[in-house]
């Protein structure tokens, strides 16, 4: 017999190997990163296309391994919380460390794909099943306010409805993010073999984001942003999910039945959890008639300090600063040295020296207060008198202003939670208890930290990141 000579068996070797990819047992090389780690790209280009190397892997494991994934980022969020949120907190330098801790324990609650389930018709003429199908990649667009708890309920959502995630964090928390995909990149390829299912932009920027939207690997766009960034998402002609602004407003009926200390602790655990970072946190109070002294006193009672006009005054001068629209029309921007301050940073400001652990300041103003129309991310909670309860209902919608996110109301009159209910016409409507029962944190449901209140999709879920998709089999499997 001859010797097989090098060429040939090259030639073998390629053929045998173009064999197993074609069965799937050998995949093709996985797309490496130039930062030394998983997922982390320093372009959104390279980070787009890997993600879609990603998505093309998960799609060979089925449901089982979306499941998986799923599973992996629950127990991961729950056995580094402390961990990841020390990072987070160190890095983005707001809210509270204690409440960042809880938010990734919270993940856990965030809907997986047990949310999907399928709807058949059988009749006469066979069989139909309308069923949901993944998008490929989503490309996310996530808020410095919950860095690491954001991405993480991104990816279960994601993932979930079969697809990969390609994310252009806020810069202020990109270094936590990244840590946190590495990470769970690290654990899914072990378990799974996928790579780059989760990846991210390490520096990201304008420039990163505009190239994630042009990105042909992108099929879909998860926005939690300013009105710039949504605004430029919406007209890019892909479908983009978006997360707009909030302004969420509480109101407190004049109600003998309600005990008032429980809504002064609701308001305070809602509007003062991470510092107010919340994007469904309570903002501003209107107290009905007698409900306002007892409101304020209840307060009082809970641990929060009253501010005094002078004092309300000299904090409004500083985390304010007022800015020349043109035109002689002059606008309010809020200090982001003060987004998320502790309530004690704000007290020194007006020459008070408070408890560090006091949650919340208080002040009383009126309706057109800075502090009312502006959402001002702090725990520094105004409170309005208003005459009646349709008087503040009238005004807790106009400082709203027709964001329709998320409002509160304390009352037992079934009749005004009704009223309230559909003036506001809110994605989230609570009634007596804090913003966060809205997220299944004190009340019924389930979490996710994308709202997609601009676009009209509400609290994402997986079902959120998916197309619908109609199966018909004519007159069979019609067993009846």
């Amino acid at each position: 017999m001859s010797q097989l000579n090098e060429a040939a068996i090259r030639d073998v070797v390629t053929e045998v190997l173009s064999q197993l990819r074609a069965s799937g047992v050998v995949g093709s090389p996985a797309i490496v990163s130039s930062t030394g780690r998983h997922g982390v790209f320093a372009d959104a280009a390279s980070a787009a296309k890997a993600a879609r190397s990603g998505f093309e892997q998960l799609s060979k494991k089925g449901w089982a391994g979306r499941a998986k994934v799923v599973e992996i980022v629950k127990t991961m969020c729950a056995a580094n919380a402390e961990r990841w949120g020390k990072i987070e907190f160190e890095e983005t330098k707001i809210g509270r460390l204690d409440h960042k801790i809880a938010k990734l324990h919270g993940i856990k609650n965030v809907l997986g794909t047990e949310y999907l389930t399928p709807y058949g018709m059988s009749g006469d003429a066979g069989i139909t099943m309308d069923d949901s199908a993944p998008w490929g990649v989503v490309g996310s667009i996530t808020p410095v306010t919950h860095s690491i708890p954001t991405i993480s309920g991104n990816i279960v959502n994601m993932v979930a409805a079969g697809n990969a995630v390609v994310f252009n964090p806020h810069p202020g928390g990109a270094a936590c993010a990244a840590t946190a995909i590495h990470e769970f990149n690290e654990a899914i390829k072990a378990e799974l073999g996928i790579t780059n299912l989760i990846c991210t932009v390490e520096k990201p920027s304008i420039e990163s984001f505009n190239e994630l939207c042009a990105s042909d690997d992108v099929n879909l766009l998860c926005i939690t942003g300013g009105p710039a960034v949504v605004d430029a998402a919406m007209k890019t002609g892909k479908r983009a999910l978006c997360a707009g602004p909030g302004n969420p407003p509480v109101v407190v009926d004049d109600c003998h039945a309600l005990d008032f200390d429980k809504v002064a602790r609701d308001i305070i655990f809602g509007g003062g959890f991470d510092n107010n970072l919340l994007c469904i946190g309570e903002k501003q109070v209107f107290a009905v008639g007698d409900a306002y002294q007892k409101t304020v006193d209840a307060f009082k009672r809970q641990g929060a300090v009253l501010l005094n006009r002078q004092q309300t005054e000299a904090i409004k001068k500083e985390v304010f600063d007022i800015k020349d629209g043109g035109g002689g029309c002059s606008h309010a921007v809020l200090n982001r040295k003060y987004v998320g301050a502790d309530a004690a940073v704000l007290a020194k400001i007006a020459g008070l020296n408070i408890d560090p652990k006091v949650e919340m300041l208080i002040t009383e103003v009126d309706a057109d207060d800075l502090f009312v129309i502006e959402e001002q991310m702090m725990p520094l909670m105004p409170i309005v008198r208003a005459g009646s309860f349709k008087d503040a209902v009238h005004l807790a919608k106009e400082s709203e202003h027709n964001y329709k996110h998320s409002a509160m109301v304390h009352t037992m009159n079934v009749s005004n939670m009704t009223m309230m209910a559909q003036a506001m016409d809110t994605t989230i409507f609570v009634k007596n208890g804090p913003c966060t029962a809205g997220l299944g944190m004190g009340g019924e449901g389930y979490i996710s930290f994308s709202i997609a209140t601009t676009t009209g999709e509400g609290i994402t879920t997986p079902r959120t990141f998916t197309r619908f998709r109609r199966c018909t089999l004519v007159d069979q499997l019609n067993l009846f």
